[in-house]
């Protein structure tokens, strides 16, 4: 299925607009309802914030694009760049935009196949599929023209930013791995470890052909309030800054899932049961670049093992791994404790900006100090055209 841009920047079935389409569809999507959904959660930033669609090429589709949030790219601080989690998409860094992007650039993405981004169909290998993710994330750098950032990836966008960082190491200043998945080994006896009821291993037998969120476009129209009484949790994180939270996280989660399951397709390619990749990341992580810091982050209370951290210590003992494990935190630790995240990701950042001053310092009789003037924005301007220079300019 082909994709095109519309004049309003929207990215839409090109088929879409038939009434046999339109007439059998079952589910409530689109994409004009997922942008209006998307601004309404954005609109508790206190930050001018872009959005536009930057052109990565054929990436894995005929003509891919990304769709790309960035804030206070004034700053010559090294910028930082956010990778969702399976099933999510940008404005679920609602908690953290503002606090990440006080000092420097914060670019975040739809990871390609979800949220806005384009919706191409993936290969079905697993290591191919993955490398088609890496690759859109190194697309979208050179376009945007990016020489350095520091990357943080959030449960499936660690695995991602883990693989891209053993990919093209020159690229990362930082890697910080939030809750990561697909990091350990599935165990041999997962289904006696774990103490799983006979029924429930026959049901995911059953369902293990289809891709994870099958059940959400199977609900139809009911989806949004599926996901609603399924993940009443994931409604209350974001209570505190949204007052209709209990509307427009469901409806944001139910957009962005109940589309073409492209970025889905990838993820069931890639994994082996929900919680394992097939091919597992702390195999690999022996071979990214030593000189590269990691932080990785883990909440007491969520489902993801977080033992591979003590395995990634000991891999690295010359190596900067700093593990924080954030008390009450669940797998969303972003959302779960985001001032405890914030502040764990800002110390990431300061220890990075230490180190890149002593690794770039001149001849203390050559060192010129000067300051940008700062200048604040409060418009917020979006749907700008798949241009990567305008995605550098605030007005």
């Amino acid at each position: 299925m082909t994709l095109t841009q519309m004049a309003d920047t929207e990215l839409v079935p090109s088929n879409s607009g038939s009434w046999p389409w339109n007439w059998l569809r079952w589910t409530s999507s689109s994409t004009a309802m997922l942008r209006a959904v998307e601004k309404q959660i954005l609109s508790c930033l206190k930050t001018a914030y872009r959005g536009c669609y930057v052109d990565i090429g054929s990436v894995v589709g005929t003509s891919d694009k990304v769709w790309t949030i960035s804030m206070n790219t004034e700053s010559k601080n090294i910028p930082i760049l956010l990778l969702h989690g399976f099933a999510s998409g940008v404005a679920l860094w609602c908690l953290n935009l503002d606090s990440l992007a006080a000092q420097r650039p914060v670019y975040a993405i739809d990871i390609l196949g979800f949220g806005r981004s384009s919706r191409p169909s993936f290969s079905s290998d697993s290591l191919e599929a993955e490398n088609q993710l890496v690759r859109s994330v190194e697309e979208w750098r050179r376009e945007m023209k990016l020489e350095k950032f520091i990357l943080l990836g959030h449960s499936m966008g660690g695995f991602l930013a883990a693989s891209y960082a053993i990919e093209h190491p020159d690229r990362v200043a930082h890697l910080i791995l939030a809750d990561p998945w697909g990091f350990p080994e599935r165990p041999a006896d997962v289904a006696q470890k774990y103490n799983v009821p006979i029924w429930v291993r026959c049901v995911a037998f059953v369902v293990q052909p289809f891709n994870p969120l099958w059940p959400v476009r199977a609900a139809g129209p009911f989806g949004q309030w599926l996901i609603g009484k399924m993940r009443p949790d994931i409604v209350r994180k974001f209570s505190p800054v949204l007052d209709d939270a209990a509307e427009v996280i469901p409806q944001y989660l139910y957009q962005c899932n109940s589309q073409i399951p492209s970025g889905e397709a990838a993820f069931h390619a890639m994994m082996s049961g929900f919680g394992w990749a097939k091919n597992p990341m702390l195999k690999r992580m022996d071979t990214l670049r030593k000189t590269i810091p990691i932080t990785l982050m883990y909440g007491t209370r969520s489902w993801v093992d977080s033992s591979a951290s003590e395995t990634i210590k000991a891999q690295r003992p010359d190596s900067y791994v700093n593990v924080q494990v954030i008390n009450g935190a669940g797998h969303h630790v972003y959302a779960d404790k985001s001032d405890t995240f914030n502040r764990y990701v800002l110390d990431a950042c300061e220890y990075t900006d230490k180190e890149e001053v002593v690794s770039l310092a001149p001849p203390l009789d050559t060192i010129i100090v000067s300051q940008d003037p700062i200048a604040k924005s409060n418009s917020i301007i979006e749907d700008i055209p798949a241009s990567p220079d305008q995605c550098h300019r605030l007005s």
